[in-house]
């Protein structure tokens, strides 16, 4: 059960200007000196944390009590992170499912932990209580993985059992297929949505969860502007985007889910991780950041720059404007209340030239990682877009990606911003190379 000590020597602490302990020693992750010095400068207000939780968590159960369910049983770290704000070798649970956590609809919030690690989350409120997670996957399982699902199962169903009230129906984001049909064994009723519910739940963000966004952008821009210092002819792709790394993690970032920075003819096609090449005099130079930051939210922007000092081409700044001024009129329209089948097929139109290497989406969802919704072009409708409408609080990411089909270079462009109640905020607001922007500096 959660120690009530540990929550009287939080308070015996100092508090951070987030509401966290000032503790050197704490077990909890979370921005470092530099954060909090950087956003102070820029006259940002930390989140309140011990607030973010209890809203997150709410946002859940909401779910939980319109879909008539006993609870749902989280698997994947984000969610899980939502709900709790529990992280544990994040990276290495995606895929491997050592963690897990149980939140009844009408009862405690129950977290299964990698053995050994419970004293990582007893600082968290919300957490009734910790227990060792049988894993059933097949590293950890090995030809005992149907034996171990079951007892993992037959856990699962005593707290349906004492908190369900009856109900015995159990959402589940993802699981192990020898787990899905342990809990069938078992009698419960697996609902399939629980995905579905948690992207629902996630999809809003309250004014102190956005921020702990804009923390998050700060933060992230401050490493991105480290890594446009290092951008000379001679360095390499790698080693230029380990700046990004760097400045993420000193920070308190917390990881970046691609490598997406390539230079010269491997801007086109787009979607190159970065490599060994090194960077020419007058190479056009693209980043998609990606990154998991502060608090762990994600900031998924991109900038384009030209590398060394030297005149862009007709061709690049040509690149350049078109996909500025896709951003631009893109992020213009959005306002609540807009369809997403409007947002697919109205806006700026490519050029029939770029539109075969264009970006796979032209809006995508963005929380503690990219989420719901993505909204595709219109030549993608049929085979991927859904209809849905904008809503006060959901954070979109506004993207472009401009390069002819076996042209030499392409540019990338993206902004990241949340819908108001009139309008939109843009988050995101790191400069754009005046050597390429015609219209902006």
């Amino acid at each position: 059960m959660y120690d009530s000590a540990m929550s009287a020597l939080r308070r015996s602490f100092e508090l951070k200007p987030d509401r966290t302990p000032n503790d050197n020693d704490r077990i909890e992750i979370g921005p470092s000196p530099i954060s909090y010095d950087e956003w102070s400068n820029l006259g940002l207000d930390c989140p309140n944390i011990l607030a973010l939780r209890e809203y997150r968590l709410s946002r859940v159960q909401e779910q939980l009590k319109l879909h008539d369910c006993a609870g749902i049983l989280l698997f994947d770290p984000i969610n899980v992170r939502y709900a709790t704000d529990s992280t544990n070798m994040v990276l290495w649970i995606t895929h491997n499912s050592a963690r897990a956590c149980y939140i009844a609809t009408e009862g405690p919030v129950i977290l299964f932990d990698f053995h050994n690690c419970q004293h990582l989350s007893h600082h968290l409120e919300l957490v009734d209580e910790i227990r060792d997670m049988t894993s059933f996957f097949y590293f950890a399982g090995g030809e005992r993985c149907e034996e171990k699902a079951g007892l993992f199962a037959r856990e699962i169903h005593g707290l349906v059992r004492q908190y369900g009230g009856g109900n015995n129906r159990v959402a589940i984001d993802k699981i192990e297929i020898v787990g899905l049909r342990a809990m069938e064994k078992q009698g419960i009723d697996v609902l399939d949505y629980g995905m579905e519910m948690m992207e629902t739940a996630r999809e809003i963000k309250n004014e102190n969860e956005l921020k702990a966004m804009r923390c998050a952008v700060a933060s992230c821009e401050a490493s991105v502007k480290e890594l446009e210092l290092s951008l000379t002819p001679g360095i390499s792709e790698n080693e230029l985007w380990a700046y990004l790394h760097f400045g993420n993690i000193r920070r308190g970032g917390e990881w970046i889910e691609t490598r997406i920075l390539s230079s010269g003819p491997r801007t086109n096609p787009w979607m190159a991780e970065c490599g060994p090449r090194i960077i020419q005099e007058g190479d056009l130079v693209g980043l998609d950041t990606d990154l998991v930051g502060v608090y762990g939210y994600c900031v998924d922007m991109s900038r384009t720059w030209l590398a060394g000092d030297t005149k862009a081409t007709d061709k690049q700044r040509e690149l350049y404007c078109i996909a500025y001024e896709h951003i631009m009129e893109n992020m213009e329209r959005l306002r609540p209340g807009l369809s997403f089948y409007d947002l697919s097929f109205g806006g700026h139109q490519l050029p029939e030239r770029y539109r075969k290497e264009q970006y796979c989406v032209r809006y995508h969802g963005v929380g503690l990682c990219d989420e719901y919704p993505i909204i595709p072009y219109p030549e993608h409708w049929d085979k991927s877009g859904y209809d849905g409408i904008l809503k006060p609080g959901m954070c979109l990411c506004v993207e472009a990606y401009i390069g002819e089909h076996d042209g030499h270079e392409g540019v990338k462009l993206e902004e990241q911003i949340v819908i108001t109640q009139d309008g939109y905020e843009q988050l995101t607001t790191y400069p754009y190379d005046p050597k390429l922007a015609p219209l902006k500096a």
